[in-house]
């Protein structure tokens, strides 16, 4: 403890506001004395500025000189490697900033906190301010290193590239494009929607920058499709096996899930069983039971005597039925059905109702038989309903038809282990293709599925589609020689890059829904999955130390264009939000145009 507090003291004591209580005066001259047409530089001005390092606020003063012939100016090289021109915040601080935003997924409050240990002190808006400034720099760092990029696939082979979109009600689609054999980033655009029209530009600019892929995977999106074909015509076009099922899943299943969610919503079966858990926790509590021993009791199969135990195992098979809502391997609907398993539990629960009642019936303690009664109702209500019952056996024949098709094709296996990250087992494609045509033909050769409307719509996905399923080794000449190229079956890269940052999101913010940071946030931002990635480095930084040299050394004029590019893609133009906000607009443009036009200065 005593240990503690002294290191707790001793880093307040040498804390950067302590040991430099005022900025110290750093000072910066040119580099070079003599100017390029031979004639030595004069001092023009000196002046000062206060810069914001991560080492703690400095006092810059630089010394500007200048050719008294040719009238060039001279700067400080150092001064301008350490933060921009116009600018008081270093590189450092905005490297700092742009890793804490995107990469450790801290909001601009803890970003702040962090800053003010070292002290450094930012407002949330001028933190935000430099996450969006660190993705633009990115994005201009990016845009030299195509050239790179585009060598270093080359080497490799050529590149795959998967597509995919992360979008949310009416905010725009974020569509990224990545080669999963680098595993880089390549592009990024906003879509209005995923239409061909939309897309084709986007596939366009990919190919004048990197080439044209060896291959593309992506879901089952018609304007996707239409445009790889449009874009990349001959190229091997693979649709993500994970897609292909969740999609097919959907179809197969949902009428008679919706069914049972209506039925079970209708009964509100989730909310009374709630309500029965809290009510008899709270009766073996006031009536100090020792659950523990109980529930082992009943675990155990053990003769017990308690009075409670009707109270007890209601408790326990309330939990059990609700659990079922839990249920799955977190690979989401069609291949977790928690509403079918929690129907299940309730109907075997209902079977079990008369042997039940029988054991745990207690005439001496009617008092303690109401809670199993109650449960006994609930239970009842939704056994009774013949269209619950009728989805439920739909959906138990219908789930065995399309795990079937999942065990064939070796991924997002029943039981798996691997949740959303699932990427399939590592068979042969010659052997899933061989049992995916098998199961095409039982539903051909299966009397009630051949007669089945969803049965019948399966296996024409599985006809329309089969051929872009099944991505065989493609070999390729590069210049080091051949090499053999293993096609992912699935998009989960890009799937996994779009589940973290929704996860990062609702981490910084609480909330659930995406649309208005889609709609804010700048184009390029998936771009910082590549800082994860050394290959990708190393072509970014081109044999600069780090990202701060790199920004430092970046045109001052490009920075400025990309930065209109941005305005221009992601904000609304200056001056229109004020007059979003009127809500009279419409009568406020009239009368401006029936005032006189004034003539200008020229007539």
């Amino acid at each position: 403890m005593a240990l503690n507090d002294d290191l707790a003291r001793l880093s307040k004591e040498t804390a950067p506001s302590v040991l430099f209580p005022k900025p110290p005066l750093v000072r910066f001259a040119p580099e070079k004395r003599i100017c390029l047409c031979g004639k030595t530089l004069r001092v023009q001005k000196t002046r000062r500025k206060k810069v914001l390092t991560m080492v703690g606020p400095i006092i810059a003063q630089e010394t500007v000189t200048e050719c008294v012939v040719c009238s060039n100016i001279f700067h400080s090289d150092a001064l301008l490697r350490l933060v921009g021109t116009r600018c008081n915040v270093a590189y450092d601080i905005l490297v700092f900033v742009g890793q804490a935003l995107f990469i450790r997924h801290r909001n601009s409050k803890e970003v702040r906190a962090e800053l003010i240990a070292r002290n450094v002190r930012l407002s949330n808006s001028e933190i935000e301010y430099l996450g969006r400034k660190f993705i633009t720099y990115l994005a201009l760092g990016h845009r030299q290193a195509k050239p790179r990029i585009r060598h270093a696939m080359k080497l490799a082979g050529g590149y795959i590239l998967h597509l995919d979109a992360m979008h949310e009600k009416d905010a725009p689609a974020l569509m990224t494009g990545i080669d999963s054999l680098s595993k880089i980033v390549l592009a990024n655009v906003k879509l209005p929607s995923e239409h061909a029209d939309y897309i084709i530009p986007f596939l366009r600019k990919i190919q004048i920058d990197y080439g044209t892929p060896r291959a593309c995977v992506h879901d089952m999106g018609t304007g996707i499709l239409k445009a790889v074909s449009d874009v990349f015509p001959g190229i091997r076009d693979f649709i993500c096996h994970f897609h292909f099922l969740r999609d097919i899943g959907k179809d197969y299943l949902d009428p008679a899930y919706k069914t049972l969610r209506k039925h079970l919503r209708s009964h509100a079966t989730s909310t009374r069983l709630h309500a029965l858990v809290r009510d008899t926790r709270q009766r073996l509590s006031s009536q100090n039971i020792n659950c523990t021993m109980l529930a082992k009791a009943i675990k155990d199969a053990d003769p017990t005597e308690d009075t409670s135990l009707p109270i007890a195992v209601t408790y326990f098979l309330a939990l059990w039925a609700l659990q079922g809502k839990h249920s799955g391997d977190g690979y989401g609907f069609p291949f977790d059905r928690p509403l079918f398993d929690f129907a299940q539990r309730l109907l075997d629960l209902y079977r079990r109702l008369p042997e039940l009642l029988g054991l745990l019936l207690n005439e001496n303690e009617p008092y303690e038989n109401q809670s199993i009664f109650n449960l006994a109702c609930e239970i009842s209500n939704v056994a009774e309903d013949l269209e619950l019952c009728g989805a439920v056996d739909e959906l138990r024949w219908r789930s065995n038809v399309f795990d079937d098709l999942r065990k064939t094709m070796r991924i997002v296996q029943v039981d798996g282990g691997n949740g959303l990250n699932d990427e399939g087992t590592t068979e042969a494609m010659s052997t899933i293709r061989q049992g995916v045509e098998q199961f095409r033909k039982e539903l051909d050769n299966d009397q009630n599925l051949k007669k089945d409307h969803l049965s019948i719509k399966m296996a024409e996905q599985i006809d329309k589609y089969g051929d872009k399923l099944f991505a065989d080794p493609i070999k390729v000449d590069s210049p080091k020689g051949p090499i053999t190229i293993y096609p992912q079956r699935t998009n989960n890269i890009l799937e996994q890059f779009f589940r973290g940052e929704r996860h990062a999101y609702r981490r910084k913010t609480g909330n659930n829904t995406m649309s208005r940071t889609l709609q804010a946030m700048l184009t390029d931002t998936p771009l910082v999955r590549n800082l994860d990635n050394p290959d990708y480095m190393k072509i970014l930084l081109d044999g600069k130390e780090n990202l701060e040299e790199l920004f430092s050394q970046l045109d001052a004029t490009h920075f400025s264009n990309a930065d209109d590019l941005n305005a221009k893609a992601d904000r609304i133009l200056p001056g229109f939000r004020a007059l979003m906000k009127l809500p009279s607009l419409p009568d406020q443009i009239v009368r401006s145009l029936k005032k006189p036009r004034r003539m200008s200065k020229s007539n």
